[in-house]
């Protein structure tokens, strides 16, 4: 995307929203503008009448005038400013908005390919900068360059040679801040990967630092987070010195363009062309001239640091997703719930290989059937293609008949519950994490789905029940009431297909009973596919598919598969048997 078409997409899509607010903010820089210009100008006449002319009319007149004339400067300024504030956190608002809504609504294959700190990353120092081009560059442009318009007539009205030797002054400025700008894009960019890979980093850290502790690695993290911070540091010492290395360059062109000023006005005062009041009028406003010339050298340096940080937001924000419903898809109607897979291949990246291979599975409706196979051979993939959380590559997947992808996405899930073996939960009260699966869950529907998943009586035992809060991920819960909590969450969706990934840890012989127990709950007379683990569920099990390096390798009772399976046999043997 080009630089203008960047510029007319973010005027387009988020300061013209606000429009009347930015015109009103530039009103207030006129009379910024007048009010500076005015001040250089009142130089003028108090040298010339009071002063010289020693004019006792004008003594309280001019200094009230002067008064005024900062008041006004003062307050536009402020007004102006309080405006382009609250422009800049709408502007702010909108665009995390727009990213955070593109995040939820994205295929879970995007979410899989970055790491979650270089989203937030996106999402508050890429902002930050979009914003403050947005809000600050604007202000800075209509408030600078009006203020530098205004001072500049007044230098030409006292003495238009003058103005003409001070005007070199912008060019060259200008020169120097386009220069600075290309290189503060660069660092700007480098700046946010920094920021992106410490965010990761500080995710990482929290979500283990237990294990941290049993390994005693606080040492080795502590030094792995000061490599990070210091090459965040590093590039934010760059940003930095690009900004204020503009300054000696401005400083110095000041200086020799006032001695210049001074040696040239000297001549022609010396010649009686200018007058000492004109004189020093010109010099007020030519040194009043300084600051908007400095702001909008600058303006270069935000711009590019905003469009740098443009070309990484905007994109995410137009992400289209993959998985879409097609124009003529249709309302899923549930018979018996019968899935099939018909010759599925699937992989997760176009330059990988297939993760599943020809797949074909039939799983009758309202019953259980188990997946079993060695870690990664594509039974969590096979549960995952099932909601489209993935689309295949080839094939078909159908559910009573119906394929799929000629379903509706939110009708087709609806009708599907997930149990992880990896219990996710909210930073909640329990009551809001069970009901999470149903808008409009009454507290009756979670009581019961609370006492039928086991879990009523540990939450009663807890200081404030149902609003107990339960920390991130549940961390004040123990594995077993995770697992519970995550089994009522889906029994109150009531859902005819539920999706369940055993979970392999350990628990007590009572823990592991009310689990059991609950699942049985919630999986009577529906369509279950459940990656086993445990000899009840492969024992209880309607039928079972032999997953091997993404093929099926075999499929029936248990019975049969231990007399016709070798592959089973030695599967059952060496895992299922121990659990």
């Amino acid at each position: 995307m080009k630089k203008i078409e960047i510029y007319k997409r973010l005027y387009n899509d988020y300061s013209k929203k606000f429009i009347y607010k930015i015109f009103l903010a530039a009103f207030f820089a006129i009379l910024v503008a007048a009010s500076t210009s005015a001040t250089a100008w009142l130089l003028d006449p108090a040298i010339k009448k009071i002063f010289i002319e020693k004019d006792q009319s004008l003594i309280f007149i001019i200094p009230l005038a002067i008064i005024t004339a900062f008041s006004v400067k003062g307050i536009a300024l402020y007004s102006a400013k309080v405006i382009m504030i609250g422009v800049a956190e709408e502007i702010k608002k909108i665009l995390q908005s727009q990213m955070i809504k593109t995040l939820i609504r994205a295929d879970t294959q995007l979410i899989d390919q970055k790491h979650s700190g270089k989203f937030i990353s996106n999402l508050t120092y890429d902002v930050g900068h979009i914003t403050n081009l947005l809000s600050s560059a604007i202000l800075s442009l209509f408030k600078d360059s009006l203020t530098l318009i205004g001072l500049l007539i007044v230098m030409f009205f006292q003495n238009w040679k003058l103005s003409l030797i001070a005007i070199i002054m912008i060019p060259l400025a200008s020169i120097a801040a386009k220069t600075f700008g290309k290189r503060m894009g660069k660092v700007v960019t480098e700046a946010q990967e920094k920021s992106g890979f410490l965010n990761a980093y500080l995710i990482e850290l929290f979500k283990n630092h237990r294990l941290i502790k049993i390994f005693q690695k606080e040492a080795y993290e502590g030094k792995k987070a000061d490599e990070h911070l210091d090459q965040l540091k590093n590039k934010n010492k760059k940003i930095n010195i690009v900004l204020v290395r503009l300054s000696p360059i401005m400083e110095t062109l000041t200086g020799i363009m006032i001695a210049i000023l001074i040696f040239y006005s000297g001549k022609l005062i010396l010649k009686n062309e200018i007058d000492i009041n004109n004189f020093f009028s010109f010099l007020a406003a030519m040194m009043l001239a300084y600051q908007p010339v400095r702001s909008l050298s600058s303006l270069n340096i935000i711009l590019n640091q905003g469009l740098s940080a443009a070309t990484r937001i905007l994109p995410i924000i137009d992400t289209k997703n993959k998985i879409v419903d097609q124009e003529d898809a249709t309302e899923i109607k549930i018979k018996n719930g019968s899935i099939n897979f018909t010759n599925v291949n699937f992989k997760y990246d176009q330059n990988e290989k297939n993760v599943l291979k020809n797949i074909n599975i039939n799983i009758s409706g309202g019953k259980m059937t188990s997946l079993v196979g060695h870690s990664g051979s594509g039974k969590s993939t096979i549960l995952n293609l099932i909601p489209r959380l993935y689309d295949i590559e080839s094939g078909d997947i159908s559910i009573d008949d119906q394929s799929i992808y000629n379903l509706k996405i939110e009708s087709l899930r609806s009708k599907i519950s997930l149990v992880s073996q990896d219990t996710t939960l909210f930073d909640d009260t329990i009551k809001n994490n069970i009901g999470y699966a149903k808008h409009n869950a009454s507290d009756e529907d979670i009581i019961n789905a609370s006492k039928f998943s086991y879990s009523h009586e540990f939450i009663e035992k807890l200081p404030n029940k149902y609003e107990t809060i339960i920390g991130e991920n549940g961390i004040r819960l123990s594995g077993g009431q995770k697992q519970r909590l995550s089994i009522a969450r889906a029994m109150i969706k009531k859902s005819p297909i539920i999706l369940l990934d055993e979970a392999t840890s350990s628990l007590d012989a009572e823990t592991e009973s009310k689990i059991q127990d609950a699942l049985k709950i919630l999986t009577k007379n529906k369509t279950t596919i459940v990656i086993a683990h445990r000899l009840s569920t492969v024992l209880n099990s309607d039928q079972i598919y032999i997953i091997d390096s993404g093929n099926v390798a075999a499929n029936g009772k248990h019975d049969e598969l231990l007399n016709n399976s070798e592959l089973y046999k030695n599967f059952y043997e060496k895992q299922i048997r121990k659990e």
